[in-house]
């Protein structure tokens, strides 16, 4: 990824490489899963540690504009450094997410990249992603309108083919139809890939995704047609504002007909719509790629909130001092522990279940290359699910660790208040998590309804087979020490979620019609996913 300066590098640079690659014993991130990976990030954390410009202790005390200039600063140093020590793409992806502030090269490699390269073809991917990885353009993904978020399907904007020109136009026919949201549209952004109706032959062919390009990269100056600009402030001091989230509208912008991602269906110089032979399943493998590493995050984030608070607990003393001797450790109160130590339990069954996650990935991606669709529909909820669950419960977690230290908790200098304005979005984009949760209950729904059928349930969803048995079944638990048997825990978690799916399935059949009785019992039937995966993170 990074350019080849052998010939003109200096002594100093070659001494910072090697120093940069110099082995450590100390493991510096929990989460490091092989003596490779806490080698790469121990050393990635100590050059960011190492670096001035990287500093992040007066983040929170920056105005906004000083915050962007301060998150422009860092992202071409960044980039500086990847390329004069020759980091490899793990390497450089750990950079980034050390010097820890959200800004536009977020989404130009976690968004904008994998959509050209998930949605376009050979020739598309030859022609765009070499500009985009040597950043000759930056891009981000347009997607959310200020109408629409998750129902992907109501979006407005349109993309209609003119066959006099070989090309579309790109259009915000509404108010609501406006892009809203996309971080790095704001201010840095030359090209989104952008989703819009298709619309050929006077046929609206649904959502498609096409490359446009926003701004001049001769000045940066919108081009002809294109209103945007940034949204504004955000939640919390320092935070998602360095983030330069934007509003995006298009006046009957044209573009070339070639600019429509193309892997999975195409139009033609005639503007007839045509499907490629290209699955269009294999779009779940990217989902599934998403949402695990949004998992894994919630573990990242879930465990730096519990070190701080972990350490806060550890050092003050209050109360409890009798004929002046020392006071008693806040760690050592049972209160304090019946709060903390559940978080901390959470951050590694995060982590577990997100190595599963990268597991489930693998699995998925090969099954779907080999035209195996089989498991699609439970990677679907197990990656929904564990999505909306771990962010939900990592952001109730962040703030509870606030709280666990106290008045101090409050100070950005905790570094609480900052990490849980950050995170907490989590819980809205890549699929709002309520949203989320009634698709898995839906999966579930279906399941119970093909239990009579004979028809087994497969993979995490397996326990359910077990319907005689678990609908039966009374708590083997007979001593405290019982529970420490992961057999009896992970009964228990079948009986519950399966118990719970089987009664909501029963009550929205008593319903005058299914969708009536779904939406009677939405309440109960989140409750239900949760419960389901829960036992998914308790067992894997």
């Amino acid at each position: 990824m990074a350019m080849d300066h052998a010939a003109a590098e200096g002594d100093h640079l070659a001494a910072e490489r090697a120093a940069a690659r110099f082995d450590v014993e100390a493991m510096k991130v929990a989460w490091a899963g092989s003596r490779h990976a806490v080698d790469v990030a121990d050393r990635m954390a100590r050059l960011v540690a190492s670096d001035p410009v990287f500093r992040k202790d007066n983040r929170t005390m920056l105005s906004r504009k000083d915050l962007f200039k301060d998150t422009l600063r860092k992202a071409a140093h960044a980039w500086k450094r990847i390329v004069e020590l020759r980091l490899t793409e793990e390497e450089a992806s750990l950079l980034r997410q050390y010097v820890d502030q959200p800004g536009y090269v977020d989404l130009h490699w976690g968004m904008f990249v994998p959509a050209i390269k998930g949605q376009g073809t050979e020739e598309q991917q030859k022609k765009w992603l070499p500009l985009a990885y040597k950043f000759q353009i930056i891009g981000c993904y347009a997607q959310t309108e200020l109408g629409h978020g998750s129902n992907v399907q109501g979006l407005e904007t349109t993309a209609t083919f003119d066959p006099k020109t070989d090309g579309f136009v790109i259009h915000s026919p509404t108010l609501t139809s406006s892009k809203w949201w996309p971080g790095g549209l704001g201010k840095a952004s030359t090209h989104a890939v952008v989703y819009a109706r298709l619309i050929t032959e006077g046929k609206d062919y649904g959502i498609h995704g096409f490359i446009v390009q926003l701004r001049s990269l001769e000045d940066h100056s919108p081009l002809p047609g294109v209103t945007l600009g940034d949204i504004g402030g955000k939640f919390g001091s320092g935070a998602y504002n360095s983030m330069d989230n934007g509003v995006l509208r298009f006046d009957h912008v044209r573009i070339p007909r070639d600019q429509m991602l193309m892997r999975l269906s195409q139009v033609t110089r005639e503007g007839k719509y045509v499907n490629s032979d290209v699955p269009k399943q294999l779009l779940y493998g990217t989902m599934v790629y998403v949402r695990q590493s949004i998992v894994a995050d919630a573990s990242k984030a879930l465990s730096r909130a519990v070190c701080i608070a972990v350490r806060y607990s550890a050092i003050r003393k209050q109360f409890g001092s009798q004929d002046g001797g020392p006071e008693t450790q806040v760690l050592n109160y049972r209160t304090q522990q019946s709060r903390l130590f559940p978080l901390l339990a959470s951050a590694y069954a995060f982590r577990f279940v997100g190595d599963w996650l990268n597991w489930l990935y693998t699995d998925v991606t090969q099954k779907l290359e080999a035209k195996d669709y089989s498991t699609l529909q439970e990677a679907h909820a197990c990656t929904a699910g564990l999505k909306a669950v771990t962010t939900s419960a990592t952001a109730d977690a962040i703030e509870e660790c606030r709280k666990l230290c106290g008045g101090h908790g409050y100070l950005n200098s905790s570094g609480l208040p900052e990490l849980f304005a950050v995170y907490v979005p989590a819980c809205t984009y890549e699929g709002d998590n309520v949203v989320l949760l009634l698709q898995v209950a839906r999966i579930l729904m279906k399941t119970v309804s093909q239990l009579t059928s004979g028809k087994q349930p497969v993979g995490t969803m397996a326990y359910m087979g077990k319907v005689q048995h678990l609908m039966q079944s009374k708590c083997a638990v007979k001593t405290a020490e019982d529970w420490l048997n992961p057999a009896f825990i992970q009964e228990a978690f079948e009986a519950r979620a399966l118990r719970m799916a089987v009664n909501c399935a029963q009550n929205i059949g008593q319903a005058a019609n299914q969708e009536e009785g779904f939406y009677e019992r939405s309440p109960d039937l989140l409750e239900s996913a949760v419960a389901h995966i829960q036992l998914i993170i308790v067992t894997k």
